[in-house]
């Protein structure tokens, strides 16, 4: 990852760096987010129908290239007990045709009710229940960015190639709170 300060040039240019595309992806619906152009913060998108599944991943490498992305990451969903559930293989399933048919960069990011967590920070803004459907999974979508963008970096590693096999290695909120203390 290029270090946000030297996004300042010389001449007090700011140049825009390549992007972050976070992804939280459900049954029906995927919400998207991206970093600002310096890379610093995470920005809900938009919400994506997730069929039919080829327009879904055109729709995917159309933003890509709108934003000119360097890496996609994918909320994996983990058990309460840490195990990967049906739900976590279809999104390392995603993540392998996001490689092999579209060229991107894929990373995981553990997330933990990022749902649960974007639906009550809508209903404590004051949104009715249809108001929070219409956003909730692009919100769900920022707070999986902001976890991966804060995450503690060693020296920025490379995304694991088959997040199912490799141990990831950045740190999710749990594994990170358990480094700390």
């Amino acid at each position: 990852m290029i270090n946000p300060i030297s996004a300042i040039g010389a001449k007090d240019k700011v140049i825009q760096l390549p992007r972050i595309l976070a992804l939280d992806v459900g049954e029906k619906r995927v919400g998207v987010a991206v970093t600002d152009p310096l890379g610093l913060t995470a920005q809900p998108l938009k919400v994506l129908p997730r069929r039919p599944h080829g327009a879904f991943l055109e729709s995917v490498a159309g933003l890509c290239r709108e934003y000119e992305v360097e890496l996609v990451v994918l909320g994996l969903p983990r058990r309460t007990d840490g195990r990967l559930g049906p739900e976590a293989q279809r999104v390392l399933a995603l993540a392998h045709q996001f490689r092999s048919r579209l060229g991107l960069v894929v990373t995981t990011w553990e997330e933990w009710l990022t749902t649960a967590q974007a639906e009550r920070v809508l209903k404590s803004d004051g949104l009715n229940s249809r108001q929070r459907r219409e956003v909730v999974d692009k919100m769900a979508a920022t707070l999986i960015l902001q976890g991966y963008l804060s995450r503690p970096r060693v020296d920025s590693p490379a995304p694991v190639e088959d997040p199912g096999l490799a141990p990831s290695l950045d740190p999710g909120p749990a594994q990170a709170q358990a480094q700390t203390s």
